[in-house]
Order: C-alpha cells, then structure tokens, then sequence
C-alpha cells in the first residue's frame, strides 16, 4: 500500500515541477473533491469542490461549489439529483495579465445509470442546467461517460489500483450549440470501497481553444 501511495505522490511532484507561472504554463491544475453521502436506501446527498487553477496552483481559474439531494430508482444504480452550483470564475483578458471576475448561479437535473461488464465498471451522467451568469441566462445539457477498470483487482474495493477515464460533451442550447468537449485518462487508488484517490491528464476542447489540465481528484462515499 505504501509503494502505491508513493507512486501517486510521485505523479503529484511530477506535474508540480512541470507546470510554470500564471497564463505561461500549457497545463492548469484541478483539485477536485466528490463527495456523495448515503442518507437511507433511496436518498443521497451530493457535495462537490472544485479548485481550478491556471498553473499548479496559485492562479485561480474557477471555484466550483455544487451540491443536490439524489433519489436512487433502483438501489446502487438510476439515480436521479436536483442541484445547485455556485461557480466563481476569473479568466484573463485577451492580451493582458488583468482578470475579469464574474459569478453564475447554476441549478441542475442529472440521471444517473451504472453498468458493468466483467471488471469494466460504466457510468453515464445526463445533466441539464439552467446558468445565471451575472446578468445573462444561459441553458445546457451535458453527457458523460466513464469507465474504471481495476487492475490488481477483480472488484474496486480496497487496495484495489484502476484505471479510469471519461468523456463529457456539453451542449448548448442556442447557436453556437457546441460549447466544449473533455477528455480524460488516469490512474487512481481505493483506500477502501467508500474512499480512493485519483490523479490524471484531462484534454479540454472549447470553440476556438483548447488546454490540458492535471487534475488531483479525492472521491468520499463514507456514512454520516
């Protein structure tokens, strides 16, 4: 367990001494935190923290805050949510080092359904928002798909080393319709079934850009 624990903090150092300063660096960081708590068989509370940085850490892009109530359709698997999202962001002006700084509101509905086909464990997520941004009011839909697929192990329960990777599409729903598209490929570490750890390389294509962002993903199912 410790030999694992040391390679994560090896890729952790790793993309530490790669990344540079501010809008320089090629590769932004993402701290991320899901935490998804059981209330009873049907009912599940969603927590979310999301840091994301333009460098490693110390330039912030965006401060993503998201929770909702889940209600399990079937035990384990189809999950429906309703939620809320409160996003502060801070993108840089075209041609300058100045910062325009800017709040949305974001209330959302998500469906949730699980499948696995021998060790290969399959997420997909369909999430409609509605986002208040400042003054404008904007809508979206996004789909994501996931995969894990342990590698020590048959199970993702503790001890287990996996695989892990995921496409999201987001959608917009007046032109332009395409808004951005996420790749996704890691490697993470379950502490236990209800605790694992995660660190990977995320490709992030926009309208007219595209970047690349390690992210540092820490998931939490433990009781109350």
């Amino acid at each position: 367990m410790i030999k694992r624990i040391q390679l994560l903090s090896f890729l952790v150092v790793f993309f530490i001494s790669a990344n540079g300063n501010a809008q320089d660096s090629d590769v932004g960081n993402w701290f991320l935190y899901f935490g998804n708590q059981k209330i009873n068989n049907r009912w599940n509370f969603h927590n979310e923290v999301q840091y994301r940085n333009y460098n490693f850490a110390g330039d912030l892009e965006q401060l993503l805050l998201r929770t909702g109530i889940g209600y399990n359709l079937s035990e384990n698997n189809n999950n429906v949510l309703l939620g809320y999202a409160f996003v502060h962001s801070e993108p840089y002006i075209a041609g300058t080092d100045d910062k325009l700084k800017t709040d949305e509101h974001r209330i959302f509905q998500q469906f949730i359904t699980k499948q696995q086909f021998g060790r290969v464990n399959i997420q997909h997520r369909y999430r409609f928002e509605q986002r208040f941004i400042e003054d404008d009011f904007k809508m979206r839909v996004r789909y994501f798909l996931s995969l894990n697929v342990p590698i020590n192990k048959k199970e993702m329960d503790k001890n287990a080393i996996y695989a892990s990777a995921y496409n999201e599409i987001f959608i917009n729903t007046e032109p332009s319709y395409f808004d951005r598209d996420r790749i996704y490929g890691g490697l993470g570490y379950c502490f236990s079934k209800s605790l694992k750890m995660e660190v990977g390389v995320m490709s992030q294509v926009l309208q007219n850009s595209s970047r690349t962002q390690f992210q540092i993903m820490l998931f939490n199912s433990l009781p109350f």
